[in-house]
């Protein structure tokens, strides 16, 4: 490895680590918090304010994938773990949905067309056990996130490679992301290589660094 290499590699260890102090500032200080709630069929939640862009959020690392070097993971409490190449993936039965998101930051983003695996295919696919409760994501940037069984079997929820019908670009966790639309979107884990099934919950990146392990936007559940 060259100084260069090494310098470049410090250099993005740097903006790293003042990226995620960042934002463990924000949730101490409880940054764009208002202190109110909303039911859920008000579409846009407490502190959000509408976007039409899609702004690019992420840890300072933006991971390439391939489609030939791509293998996603599924195991745990399940009758049939697999791993998946792409072309396996694409097997899988497709569909599109129809959505909006809702980052942490205050921003939202309506009737965003997507198109990828639904989670059903998913749970029939492996068959977790009676003892799953939990479902655990690592991404290839080294990110973790969780949710419960149920937050991740909800209909509206999906594996995504396609937005706004083109394959969803690198800088927002192409090849293939989480969509947990009901969610704050740090819950929807870019650049998925493994879900875990799991008999207990193990909170994630975020949810150790003071953000809430559930993450209801309607709720204004930003923070620990």
């Amino acid at each position: 490895m060259t100084e260069t290499d090494k310098d470049s590699i410090s250099l993005l260890g740097q903006i790293k680590d003042k990226l995620i102090g960042r934002k463990q500032d924000w949730s101490r200080d409880g940054r764009a918090l208002t202190g109110t709630t909303a039911p859920h069929a008000q579409r846009l939640p407490p502190g959000q304010r509408l976007v039409s862009d899609w702004p690019v959020l992420d840890l300072g690392i933006q991971p390439e994938i391939p489609h030939a070097a791509f293998r996603l993971t599924i195991d745990g409490e399940v009758t049939n773990p697999v791993t998946l190449d792409w072309n396996a993936l694409m097997d899988l039965p497709q569909h599109d949905s129809v959505s909006d998101m809702h980052c942490v930051t205050t921003w939202s983003r309506y009737d965003n067309h997507w198109s990828g695996i639904a989670v059903a295919t998913i749970l029939d696919l492996v068959q977790p056990h009676n003892t799953a409760t939990h479902v655990l994501f690592e991404s290839h940037d080294d990110y973790t996130t969780n949710l419960t069984l149920e937050q991740f079997a909800a209909e509206d929820c999906y594996l995504v490679h396609t937005w706004e019908g083109k394959p969803i670009s690198r800088q927002h966790g192409g090849p293939l992301r989480v969509l947990v639309p009901r969610y704050y979107l740090w819950k929807s884990a870019k650049w998925v290589r493994r879900i875990t099934f799991a008999g207990a919950d193990h909170p994630g990146f975020w949810e150790t660094r003071g953000y809430n392990n559930n993450a209801d936007p309607w709720l204004e559940e930003r923070y620990s």
